[in-house]
């Protein structure tokens, strides 16, 4: 057994570490991410990206709030799947491990499916990313890569900015969803989605849950879930 774990462990040390900024297959990428655990690192457009430290109240507790939104709505709507830090199989060149993504759990109905290995295949239907500013990757080569792929409905929120841009994807383009008289944006894929943008960014998460409800209390809710069971 003991020369077995030094094999093993010699194994892994003739694996190169993954560093930003590496150009690599996805296939290369997947080899050298799994012989480093307890790392973040995302393959976007063949670059590897090596996750930073990431700071609480202009990360960590944002990307909490968009969990608590979007899993009560998940919740309340049977058929659909959240997820929180799942590497995404996009295509070739593209493996991002996005900071939140909802998808329909039905291989008749949705785009991505969950392979053999337990990471997700194809593109989901949202993908939420939690940005620092303007500047970040999320809003360029990820954007990129994401509409490309066929990822329906993709959310941005620059914290630092106090901003949040929320994209659906139209005839191949990415268009932005303009909040209604309410300042509340409904998305065109799920409906009942329902987001008070303003609260959000202020963090008055009561009323984001209040707006959500009565999305969930909505006919179309209603209707879009009868079709998924």
């Amino acid at each position: 057994m003991a020369a077995s774990v030094e094999h093993g462990l010699n194994n892994n040390a003739s694996i190169p570490p993954l560093e930003s900024g590496d150009r690599l297959t996805r296939h290369e990428f997947e080899r050298r991410y799994t012989a480093m655990p307890n790392k973040k690192a995302e393959l976007i457009e063949g670059v590897v990206y090596v996750a930073s430290p990431l700071r609480f109240r202009s990360h960590g507790q944002p990307h909490g709030q968009l969990i608590t939104w979007l899993g009560v709505y998940q919740v309340c709507t049977p058929g659909l799947a959240l997820g929180d830090n799942a590497t995404v199989r996009l295509d070739l060149d593209n493996e991002p491990q996005p900071d939140v993504l909802l998808l329909i759990d039905k291989p008749a109905r949705g785009q991505a499916q969950i392979s053999k290995d337990d990471y997700v295949e194809g593109a989901p239907e949202l993908v939420a990313e939690v940005a620092a500013s303007s500047a970040s990757i999320d809003l360029y080569d990820k954007k990129r890569a994401y509409r490309r792929n066929g990822v329906q409905e993709y959310i941005v929120w620059q914290t630092l900015e106090n901003k949040l841009d929320w994209f659906c994807l139209q005839n191949g383009e990415y268009l932005s969803l303009v909040a209604d008289a309410d300042g509340v944006i409904k998305s065109r894929v799920f409906p009942g989605l329902w987001l008070d943008i303003t609260s959000l960014i202020t963090g008055n998460m009561t009323k984001v849950l209040a707006v959500l409800q009565q999305g969930l209390n909505s006919k179309e809710h209603a209707e879009f879930v009868e079709g998924l069971t």
